[in-house]
């Protein structure tokens, strides 16, 4: 006995026109949304393409900015090189100038002592044998025929600075200049400002200290019992 089948009931009504026209309008819905989506792709590639070139400009801003700041750290460099300079120059003038207001007539100021001192020098230069760079200087040596007095002059006396004239009178006793050899050895500090730490260090070690006041230079009272050391 031969099989039959049995068709799918179709709606009622449709037709060949409404089957095309639906299709038609599923074609044109997705015409809309493929136009759609490329609207979109293209907005978002032109919203990309923006903010790539606003990040390319910020970039550029950027590295503008990192020249200009180099360009100024390197004319600012410059400004403190030549500042420094000026100022290391200054600072050498003062010094100098400090020295010279206490060279002034030194000697008087010893007249309670049993010194004659009448010569004055300055920067003496203290050299090892055989060697041409010298080892250190002494900022102003006073001298007779027994006695010589090395001073150590700071516009502000600290106890580091006491600490290293100590290690240069050591090396004036080593190696001493011709304005020094056959001759007593005696050390002095002078100062501006004086820190008290270093006032008392300075005479404990026997060493005469002197003080600029004003435009005038004091040879201060030492403590009871000091004695100079003789080098």
């Amino acid at each position: 006995m031969a099989e039959t089948s049995t068709l799918p009931d179709y709606p009622t009504g449709l037709t060949f026109e409404k089957v095309w026209a639906g299709i038609q309008e599923s074609r044109e819905n997705f015409d809309r949304q493929m136009q759609k989506s490329r609207e979109d792709f293209d907005r978002r590639m032109q919203e990309t393409d923006r903010k790539f070139q606003e990040t390319d400009r910020k970039f550029q801003e950027t590295d503008r900015i990192v020249q200009e700041n180099a360009r100024q750290m390197k004319k600012l460099k410059k400004e403190v090189e030549k500042t420094s300079k000026i100022v290391g120059g200054l600072g050498n003038s003062i010094g100098g100038l400090v020295e010279t207001l206490f060279a002034a007539r030194l000697w008087e100021k010893f007249s309670a002592y049993p010194y004659g001192f009448k010569r004055v020098y300055r920067r003496v230069p203290i050299y090892k044998p055989d060697d041409s760079r010298p080892l250190t200087d002494i900022d102003i040596l006073l001298s007779d025929t027994e006695w010589t007095m090395a001073v150590e002059v700071k516009r502000d006396m600290v106890t580091k600075d006491v600490e290293r004239h100590i290690i240069r009178m050591e090396r004036i006793l080593k190696y001493p200049p011709a304005e020094v050899k056959g001759k007593k050895l005696l050390g002095a500090m002078a100062g501006g400002e004086i820190d008290p730490d270093a006032l008392e260090l300075a005479y404990e070690t026997g060493f005469f200290v002197l003080e600029l006041k004003g435009e005038a230079v004091e040879l201060l009272a030492p403590p009871e019992g000091f004695k100079p050391r003789e080098w």
